[in-house]
């Protein structure tokens, strides 16, 4: 593929194809951290009229998971039309350490807690979805410009952690990409039109912005679950810089990369998930049906392997093929 503009915004999401090139050939990502990434899992229901509390949230933390396993639940009243609608959802960090877990059986075990079960009975499930986010925070925020384009939005990872909030700050970031971009290419004192504009102050103007006010403000609140503490540690900090909004002078390190922090299936246990009862839970084919995606029978995977022998000599005979479960 080949992209001709003058200046290409790159709005990928998490974890883009193009994006990963981008920082390869840019060395984009050599001064932060590695992005440390989340599975959000999703479903809309229609709930019974009397069970319904437009404007209603719900968070929480720990159960399911256990105390070494940063996640958390969300649970949403919606006040869109005139049906009782309820968007519910686990969202869990992909730097647990049990090859075994399952985040999309979590989800559906959470479900049958006795305050969140009572909800949805008697009610429909009529939407499910699930989506990869990026949790690093400004301390996994690559180099965002480059000769030709720059990065905005869920691509880089704008995303308010705590709050599973990205939506603002993407579009905030589009906003002054555009404002850079536009800057660039009406300047009459530019004299190489035919060559890729680097929107250099792009990342200045959001530096400057209060997307980064907000990140910052909420930066030690990730990586302070990685304490021998673990839930209970991120906790009481989480805590601390909720209540001084991100002024202490220090950054903490997220440490390992995720994919590190797995542990072998020979040093980890076995989880035993429930089955569905097709009533509050569900089997994962029953909900990709759910998901609104259209494939044909045929159609080409777009995602391709590296080195072939990876799935069978670690994944599987290492971690008990844990791609299996997330």
């Amino acid at each position: 593929m080949e992209l001709h503009g003058k200046c290409t915004i790159f709005a990928e999401g998490c974890h883009g194809h193009l994006a990963k090139q981008l920082y390869k050939r840019f060395s984009l990502r050599k001064d932060c951290e590695s992005q440390s990434y989340g599975i959000g899992i999703k479903e809309l229901w229609e709930v019974l009229p009397e069970k319904h509390h437009p404007g209603r949230i719900e968070h929480t933390i720990g159960w399911p998971l256990d105390f070494k396993t940063y996640g958390g639940s969300f649970l949403y009243h919606l006040n869109e039309g005139s049906a009782p609608l309820i968007a519910v959802g686990l969202v869990v960090g992909l730097d647990y350490e049990n090859p075994f877990m399952n985040p999309f059986r979590e989800f559906q075990r959470f479900k049958h807690h006795p305050s969140v079960k009572q909800i949805f009975e008697g009610g429909t499930r009529i939407a499910y979805g699930a989506r990869a986010l990026n949790e690093g925070g400004i301390q996994s925020i690559p180099k965002l410009t480059f000769p030709g384009g720059c990065l905005i939005g869920c691509s880089p990872g704008f995303m308010n952690v705590p709050k599973i909030k990205g939506t603002h700050n993407a579009m905030k970031s589009g906003s002054l990409a555009a404002e850079s971009v536009f800057e660039c290419i009406v300047d009459k004192n530019f004299n190489s039109p035919t060559v890729g504009i680097e929107p250099k102050t792009y990342e200045e103007r959001l530096r400057s912005s209060w997307v980064w006010a907000e990140l910052k403000s909420i930066r030690n609140i990730r990586p302070s679950f990685h304490s021998i503490f673990g839930l209970y540690g991120g906790v009481a900090y989480s805590a601390f810089q909720m209540v001084f909004r991100g002024v202490e002078p220090w950054t903490l390190s997220h440490g390992l990369p995720d994919s590190h922090r797995l542990k072998p299936a020979s040093q980890s246990k076995p989880i035993d998930y429930p089955k569905p009862d097709g009533k509050i839970s569900f089997d994962l084919l029953t909900s990709v049906a759910l998901t609104g995606t259209n494939h044909e029978s045929d159609q080409p995977p777009h995602l391709t392997l590296k080195d072939d022998s990876v799935p069978v000599k670690q994944n599987l005979e290492i971690y008990d093929g844990p791609e299996q479960r997330f």
